[in-house]
């Protein structure tokens, strides 16, 4: 039997946002698959593709709510390894796509496991903090990091520094929240500025070529810096209020590349201008808003941390895929979450919907003692 009480928690505003985002999603994937041909359109499947795995996603949200999220406590090392088994399985099995081998291939589907490290992260950062008492020392703070040094190093080996860098940066926003000592923080603020200018000479060619593009897209109109200047120039020409529905130039003529997934939000911002663009990033503040409302609401630390990794995990997301289609940030390779075309992280996404969802849920269960 079902507690109705838990149908009567639920946040129903972030699940409405949540599904808004989806249909934007969608809506845009149909006119970024369409490319103009003499005498009319024709049209990819990508978007059909991604309701597929939007309703994959729901039902997977929807399990995930069905049972005490408590229990995931006890589950979040086993998922650990597992996502540890899949990346190493990468580097031996996994399919390669432009040079990068990130998925492995199960016949109908491929499945990135760098997304499920995310969740890994996620869960393991929020049962460590919970429990931890006061702020963190620098050996506590040792601890907690070493369980995102290995997963790094396998997404960095793909290679995928925009994922391997997320898992730090997912981590490394419950810790700001749950405190670390003054003298820790001023650490990290003199001493990393310092260091960032020497994992240059870790990076690959390709990834130099995207920071040197970004300090000067017009180095390389046609070659590196193409994909941003192309995006610029859509999202310019879409001006206040935009190009119309299926009217983008950039989009449709194929000018942009890559328009269905990392920049699916310059395809938004040709067709729908300023203000289209400015109605999706209110829509992506309100839904920010709910689930830090969720964190503060939430009624044990566990949940509280799993709310917290949840918001960082979208915030950054959303941060850097706009700076990076607007031209603000090197082009890194991070979806907009509901808006790009991508099976694995449209179920991900859902799966930590689902989360939240259920720390919502289920606060009546710690009133009652």
């Amino acid at each position: 039997m079902i507690d109705r009480r838990l149908l009567t928690h639920i946040n129903w505003p972030f699940f409405g946002l949540t599904i808004l985002l989806l249909a934007v999603g969608v809506l845009n994937l149909y006119s970024a698959s369409a490319v103009r041909i003499e005498g009319g359109l024709s049209l990819d499947s990508y978007y059909q593709r991604q309701m597929v795995w939007g309703g994959v996603g729901m039902a997977c949200m929807v399990l995930v709510m069905a049972f005490d999220y408590r229990h995931l406590r006890d589950a979040a090392w086993p998922i650990y390894w597992t996502a540890i088994a899949m990346l190493v399985a990468v580097y031996f099995f996994g399919r390669s796509i432009s040079g990068a081998r990130r998925w492995l291939d199960f016949g109908l589907l491929n499945v990135q496991p760098s997304e499920l490290a995310k969740i890994a992260i996620l869960l393991i950062g929020a049962k460590l903090i919970a429990r931890q008492e006061g702020h963190y020392d620098w050996p506590a703070l040792g601890r907690i990091l070493g369980v995102v040094v290995l997963p790094a190093l396998l997404i960095f080996k793909q290679p995928d520094l925009g994922s391997g860098l997320t898992l730090f940066m997912i981590l490394g926003g419950m810790l700001l929240v749950k405190g670390v000592s003054g003298r820790i923080l001023k650490f990290l603020i003199l001493v990393v500025p310092a260091v960032l200018p020497f994992t240059w000479f870790f990076l690959h060619d390709y990834q130099k070529a995207r920071i040197m593009t970004f300090l000067n897209p017009g180095r390389d109109p046609l070659g590196a810096g193409y994909h941003i200047i192309q995006s610029q120039i859509a999202i310019g020409s879409g001006e206040m209020w935009g190009k119309g529905f299926m009217e983008g130039t950039q989009g449709m003529l194929s000018f942009l590349p890559e328009k269905h997934t990392d920049f699916a939000f310059a395809v938004l911002g040709e067709e729908w201008g300023f203000m289209g663009a400015m109605i999706l990033l209110s829509i992506f503040c309100a839904f920010l808003y709910q689930i830090y409302l969720v964190a503060v609401d939430a009624k044990d630390e566990f949940g509280r941390y799993l709310a917290v990794g949840v918001f960082f995990y979208f915030f950054l997301q959303i941060f850097i895929n706009i700076g990076m289609v607007l031209g603000l940030m090197p082009v890194v390779g991070i979806p907009l979450p509901f808006i790009s075309y991508g099976g694995s992280a449209a179920v991900v996404n859902f799966c930590l919907i689902g989360l939240v969802l259920n720390v919502s849920m289920r606060r009546f269960m710690f009133k009652k003692g």
